[in-house]
């Protein structure tokens, strides 16, 4: 459920009426940031703590005390006098303990790397702009970012960020990560927002959640403890037949490498049998890059497919346009079992008429990055939510709608549309969508339903991207999409125990 800032206030107003003592909850978010932070940073490095008057103050304060306890170097900022708190942030002020405070104005040069910012500066009841001391807050914490190498990590919601729109006013704290508190907020989840929200984390409070009052049900954000019991688990006599057979349809001449990105997609996905189906003039090359663990098969028509033995087809990576264009449509169009629709094989829909998967006898999952969604249907605009619970609609599919907040739209309008959680900007990179379509038709293949394969795996391919960066040698720059699959083991760890 996602609430804007009317729906927040009028919830926090039912639970001060109800005898809730908010300083319990406080603690709770505290050490939920804390963690968060530990999450993506386990190494202490130097923390700089921007703390406003209000509550979003009080939380940062509470996450400073336990990083600092940590081994983290803290410093503190107040952007207005410590007699101007509100009582429960001055209580975390007072009992943060040996911790200096600096004027705003006052540049500090990092003693240890990493060096990460708190912004407590404002929360989602914010109105307008940034009134002068927190405008200047603001100003360093993004200096900082480019000076420094610093990282941001807003508390709720980037200070001077509209809170129901997601416009940001002049000077808004540009956050690489967001850590909302509770639920997710409106505002957080619209496309003009992601360049101030960065990845963004939920910091749950069951004592309190779900939070009374009324929300938007019809949305939510991927996330670990929103993917329970989405994930199949495995018999113990389960076997390679048994864990999913997947027929890759792609890697023409030119393009051999996306299909074999999509087959590793797939074998490190879980699936038991992974085979790349290959025409005659390429199917020598497809066998000698291919993994040892993935199969190639030559056909000389793709109509062969249809006689074939596999649970799911993943069809388009690499796949070009040419004499077959017939036999894919077809196969998109009348297969028997569920598929996921890529790239030219999106394109060729897009040639032709998308709506006809309505009639397709299993479900199908579309995963167009923006360009795609254009070509499929130019006559669609709106949001990004907008454009592909449209197309959900009009050609009966799952929509995972790629980019920096992959969208993932159902036909069903009882299903929630989902905002993925995990990824960053090194994702941007040629092929990561290949892997992302294998991922998925592997989750498929073991029985997981579309929609829900869909949402796993974009957070699954989100959160390899952040292990190959957070924990291994890369770097956003220096990412490729084949680094990805070899971090899936960890991200799905990270999904059974409920990581950020």
């Amino acid at each position: 459920m996602i609430l804007n800032p009317e729906e927040i206030a009028e919830a926090e107003n039912q639970l001060i009426a109800g005898g809730v003592n908010p300083e319990p909850l406080m603690d709770e978010a505290g050490l939920g940031i804390a963690k968060a932070v530990s999450q993506f940073f386990p190494n202490p490095g130097t923390l700089i703590v921007f703390i406003g008057s209000g509550h979003n103050g009080g939380d940062a304060l509470v996450a400073a005390k336990h990083l600092k306890k940590n081994g983290w170097i803290t410093q503190l900022r107040l952007v207005t006098s410590p007699d101007q708190l509100k009582p429960l942030t001055a209580k975390k002020l007072h009992q943060f303990e040996r911790g200096k405070i600096n004027p705003t104005s006052e540049i500090y040069e990092p003693q240890h790397h990493p060096l990460i910012l708190l912004d407590g500066l404002l929360g989602i009841g914010a109105v307008g702009g940034l009134r002068p001391g927190y405008l200047e807050a603001a100003n360093e914490m993004n200096e900082l970012r480019k000076t420094h190498a610093a990282h941001t990590f807003a508390i709720d919601i980037p200070s001077g960020l509209d809170g129901l729109s997601g416009e940001p006013y002049e000077g808004a704290v540009i956050a690489d990560f967001t850590l909302t508190i509770a639920h997710p907020k409106t505002g957080l989840l619209a496309d003009q927002a992601i360049n101030n929200v960065g990845r963004l984390a939920l910091i749950e409070l069951p004592s309190i959640c779900p939070l009374p009052g009324q929300g938007d049900t019809r949305a939510m954000l991927i996330t670990a403890s929103s993917l329970a019991g989405r994930n199949s688990r495995q018999e113990h006599d389960a076997h390679k037949g048994t864990c999913g057979r997947i027929g890759i349809i792609g890697g023409n001449n030119g393009m051999n490498g996306a299909a074999v990105l999509a087959s590793t997609g797939a074998a490190r996905g879980g699936a038991g049998l992974v085979t790349i189906i290959a025409r005659e003039d390429s199917y020598q090359r497809l066998a000698a890059m291919a993994p040892p663990e993935i199969m190639v098969r030559c056909v000389k028509s793709y109509a062969q497919v249809s006689d074939m033995d596999f649970d799911t087809l993943a069809i388009g990576p690499g796949l070009g346009q040419g004499s077959w264009d017939d036999e894919i449509l077809d196969l998109l169009v009348s297969d028997i079992r569920p598929t996921v629709v890529d790239a030219d094989a999106l394109n060729l829909l897009a040639r032709n008429k998308p709506s006809d998967l309505v009639n397709a006898p299993a479900p199908r999952l579309l995963t167009p990055h923006p360009g795609e969604m254009h070509r499929l249907c130019p006559e669609i605009s709106g949001t990004r939510r907008e454009r592909a619970e449209k197309l959900a609609g009009m050609t009966g599919s799952t929509v995972l709608l790629k980019g920096a907040r992959t969208v993932v739209a159902s036909e069903s309008e009882t299903t929630p549309t989902g905002f993925n959680s995990t990824g960053n900007n090194g994702m941007a990179t040629g092929g990561v969508g290949d892997t992302l379509t294998g991922l998925c038709s592997a989750l498929i293949g073991s029985g997981v339903s579309v929609y829900d394969a869909a949402c796993v795996g974009s957070w699954i391919n989100g959160r390899a991207a952040e292990h190959a960066i957070f924990n291994d040698k890369e770097s956003r720059r220096s990412l490729l999409a084949s680094d990805l699959p070899k971090h899936y083991g960890q991200a799905f760890k990270d999904l059974e125990r409920y990581s950020f």
